[in-house]
């Protein structure tokens, strides 16, 4: 585990927009530390514990593109996640983020956003969750909106969230169905319009950089 930190660590340094300025990331992050754009975190399912995971697999059925699960290991680079802001927003990297704020979600291995639409997901017929696009190449369908759970204002590490896609008004969600093939012992990942205990996530590993002084 602390050879894949290191990696990432590293991966990170080669790639942050950080100028000689800039304050250096908080790699151990301690609980109650904020979550700024341009964070690399990883989201964990409060009830099973997985990580919100992606790949470079597609789905055999619906929209065809990345799929996305919920992966049982601590120690996996494909479950980190680049905090964005919305297209066309001027928030910048360090900013905080506040609830009811409309963020993106960037996969780091694969550079492709955290994505839903109405294509039907493959186990329990949700709504499907996929990674979409590229850097350069994202549309409203990446779009999610942040609530806090609580009296927080602000997103911080080990804090109960939801997401909830603005397109189609479902929010992440997992639970324990698993896929038993090509993601064998993954569990699914989809979007359902209602809450549910099933659908509160929290920060938990990752880079979190340090809330911008302006």
């Amino acid at each position: 585990m602390a050879l894949a930190f290191f990696g990432l660590s590293i991966f990170l340094l080669l790639t942050l927009d950080l100028d000689q300025s800039s304050p250096s990331p908080v790699y151990a992050a301690s609980q109650g530390v904020e979550i700024t754009y341009g964070s690399t975190i990883k989201l964990m399912h409060e009830r099973t514990r997985f990580r919100l995971h992606s790949h470079d697999v597609p789905y055999g059925s619906g929209s065809g593109q990345q799929s996305v699960t919920a992966f049982p290991n601590v120690d996996d680079s494909n479950s980190y996640w680049i905090v964005r802001p919305l297209l066309g927003s001027s928030s910048k990297q360090g900013d905080s983020i506040k609830s009811g704020t409309i963020i993106r979600l960037q996969h780091m291995r694969t550079r492709k956003w955290l994505h839903s639409h109405l294509h039907a997901s493959p186990i329990s017929g949700n709504l499907e969750v996929s990674c979409y696009g590229e850097d350069d190449n994202s549309d409203t369908g990446d779009n999610w909106r942040l609530e806090i759970e609580g009296s927080g204002k602000t997103w911080k590490q080990d804090q109960r969230v939801r997401l909830l896609h603005v397109d189609t008004g479902g929010y992440l969600h997992s639970h324990d169905k698993k896929y038993t093939r090509i993601a064998g012992g993954q569990q699914e990942v989809c979007g359902v319009r209602d809450k549910r205990a099933d659908n509160v996530w929290l920060a938990v590993e990752g880079v979190y950089l340090p809330v911008s002084e302006s």
